[in-house]
């Protein structure tokens, strides 16, 4: 999905940058920025982005507002951990915003298709990260294929609820028409993920930032 700003009810702009900013506001506060004076984390994280904004522009929709993409943003959660997952969401939805025109938009596009998938792929990895065995195995399954597909079907059920109470569609029309291809592309966001997160534990281990050699193979 991509809100356009004619969807935004006017009353819902100042709450909804209110929050925006403070996340933002959270973002700067807590992110460790010395890490991007590194010449190799800051390429590695400009990469990152440049390939997920190219993602998100191979889209499809079926009216102005209610379009499909890729999001990734569990891969950059895992790369980046979550502050610097939502700094590279910020820069590529703010890119989109700049393209687009629709400013009013951005709140509501951040906080649906950055933080809250953001939010769920961390949560859920902490979770793991503390209860369930260090193997490679549940790391690859359940953060990088289960965990994308819940956060992408995630996106639709907010984004349902956001079009509803806009009063933009009709709750029947989109749990028919929009909320349904939230399941099918639950599939395609965890295969993606999980491959490409596979590849890099492989090949390039320190560009997960999530990811220990030590603990994850090691004697395993």
């Amino acid at each position: 999905m991509n809100l356009i700003s004619a969807i935004v009810p006017s009353n819902w702009l100042i709450p909804l940058w209110l929050v925006t900013l403070l996340v933002l506001a959270q973002l700067a506060r807590h992110a460790r920025w010395d890490l991007l004076a590194n010449r190799q984390n800051l390429n590695i994280f400009l990469g990152a982005c440049v390939v997920t904004l190219g993602l998100w522009l191979i889209k499809t929709g079926i009216k102005p507002g209610l379009n499909f993409h890729m999001l990734g943003a569990t891969v950059l959660t895992l790369m980046f951990r979550p502050w610097f997952a939502l700094f590279a969401l910020a820069l590529i939805i703010g890119a989109i915003t700049a393209q687009s025109g629709e400013f009013n938009a951005f709140p509501a596009n951040y906080l649906i298709m950055a933080v809250t998938p953001v939010s769920l792929s961390w949560a859920i990895f902490r979770q793991v990260d503390g209860k369930l065995p260090n193997h490679l195995f549940i790391y690859i399954f359940v953060n990088a294929f289960f965990t994308p597909a819940l956060a992408i079907i995630a996106v639709g059920l907010v984004s349902t609820a956001f079009f509803t109470l806009a009063e933009a569609y009709p709750f029947g029309y989109l749990l028919e028409e929009y909320l349904p291809f939230y399941l099918l592309m639950g599939w395609a966001e965890a295969f993606a993920t999980g491959m490409i997160v596979t590849l890099m534990v492989v090949y390039k281990p320190e560009w997960v930032a999530t990811f220990d050699d030590q603990r994850y193979l090691y004697g395993k």
